[in-house]
């Protein structure tokens, strides 16, 4: 009887394989090591420090200089917080932001109450408290792997025993090799086989441990929901700000520079033909040039148009003349323009709000120019349909996949521009774009801002 195994399996058993015996080499699984040391050094050493602050405030208390003592230890829980951070950011490239910071009033009892009441400075201390139980599990449960390993291997060069039966796995083993009695040659190639195999167990073991390590930092050593919010839309503003003044520049440089010197070339050739004309009425000169008049009221007449056609652009781009029919036919608009062919789905029960509007006309704007410019999509699609409290735009393409934010270049323009344009407005965009397609792009907004 012949077993076949599906080939999807056969690749996915290849691949899992690949990956574990890369494991014990690469970059990571050292980082993730020294990372562990390095944290359960200051971890200890925190607990010792804030330790020794909190029982000699508390002792002293009935002195006024207990209470600062104790202060003093949660401005210090602040620092090993810091430092906690920083090593989780240098090491395993961990970013956690910064919790919200300490801005004491004036004053020493409000220095006091506003240090006792430092809410970061108190969840630190819990971290570093729940990071000692964390620690020795993790010496116990995934260090001793690496310990192991490293002796066990080193064994036939060192003449120890190995298996030093410290640990989960070592004492899952056993220890009848380290009955004190030399080892045999055999008996050291079972040992140093030992150890090849924790040495590729030991990566797991350990980002076991530092994984946990990773959740409660962020629970714990992070910014609160509330100030990550408020960041958040800070940011969006500041971003929007800037993007509305980047704006108002350009505005401003294309009135200065474009329409303003093609209106005070329209003045000068209209005073030119009247200058032309006053002389043939009083017939001063009656060899006036009847065409130079008919050429400098042509230019002046095609000057008036570039500038009413520069003044429409200028105004398209601070507010949509379609969209004073209603997003639906702004929408309809687009699509018919593109130059790829694109089918248009609307469904929004109550009008949004004018913001709201120009927000979804700009991002399926751009959102449509970029298929016709970079997908190299035969068709696409686009959809805007109303969930609730939610308005849900969905741009998708059959193009060659490979879209991304990309931050070089203006902040106001392209994905990245979108992505600030939308989360000025507590919105969300999101890309999945695999390379060779397709494409899907949605935009999420409220319908009131």
């Amino acid at each position: 009887m012949q077993i076949r195994i599906p080939e999807e399996r056969a690749e996915q058993v290849k691949h899992l394989s690949q990956v574990i015996l890369r494991e014990p080499f690469q970059t990571r699984s050292w980082a993730e090591l020294g990372y562990f040391l390095a944290t359960s050094a200051l971890a200890f050493g925190a607990v010792v420090v804030l330790g020794l602050l909190g029982f000699s405030g508390l002792i002293l208390t009935v002195a006024i200089i207990g209470i600062f003592i104790l202060g003093s230890g949660l401005r210090a829980a602040r620092g090993f917080g810091r430092w906690q951070r920083t090593l989780a950011w240098g090491l395993l490239g961990e970013e956690i932001a910064e919790p919200e910071p300490f801005s004491p009033p004036p004053g020493m009892f409000r220095w006091l109450r506003a240090t006792f009441s430092d809410r970061a400075a108190w969840l630190t201390v819990v971290y570093f408290l729940a990071k000692v139980p964390l620690t020795l599990f993790g010496i116990w449960f995934a260090l001793s792997v690496w310990i192991e390993a490293i002796v066990d291997i080193a064994s036939p060069l060192t003449g120890g025993h190995g298996l030093t039966g410290f640990g989960l796995l070592s004492r899952a083993v056993g220890n009848e090799a380290n009955n004190g009695y030399p080892l045999g040659f055999m008996a050291h190639i079972g040992v140093f086989a030992v150890g090849v195999l924790f040495l590729f167990v030991a990566p797991w073991t350990m980002r076991l441990v530092v994984y946990f390590d990773r959740r409660l930092m962020h629970l714990l050593l992070g910014p609160t929901a509330a100030t990550s919010r408020v960041r958040s839309l800070e940011e969006s503003r500041s971003k929007t700000l800037d993007a509305a003044t980047e704006t108002l520049q350009r505005i401003e440089r294309n009135l200065h520079d474009g329409t303003q010197a093609q209106l005070v070339a329209l003045a000068m050739r209209l005073g030119q033909a009247k200058d032309r004309l006053e002389h043939l009425d009083t017939g001063t000169n009656e060899a006036a040039d009847l065409d130079a008049i008919r050429q400098l009221v042509d230019e002046a007449h095609r000057s008036a148009k570039e500038a009413i056609t520069d003044l429409r652009d200028l105004a398209r781009g601070i507010h949509p003349p379609a969209l004073d029919t209603g997003l639906e036919n702004a929408l309809a608009t687009l699509a018919a323009r593109s130059s790829v062919s694109t089918e248009v789905t609307v469904s929004v029960q109550s009008r949004p709000s004018p913001a709201i509007e120009a927000i979804c006309y700009f991002c399926a704007a751009e959102l449509l120019a970029n298929v016709a410019q970079h997908a190299e999509a035969s068709r696409a699609s686009l959809s805007c349909a109303q969930h609730g409290p939610w308005l849900r735009i969905v741009v998708r393409d059959d193009g060659r996949g490979g879209a991304a934010v990309n931050l070089v270049g203006s902040s106001s323009s392209g994905l990245a521009g979108l992505a600030d344009r939308v989360g000025a407005v507590d919105g969300h965009l999101s890309i999945a774009s695999p390379i060779g397609g397709p494409t899907v792009i949605t935009v999420d907004l409220p319908t009131h801002a």
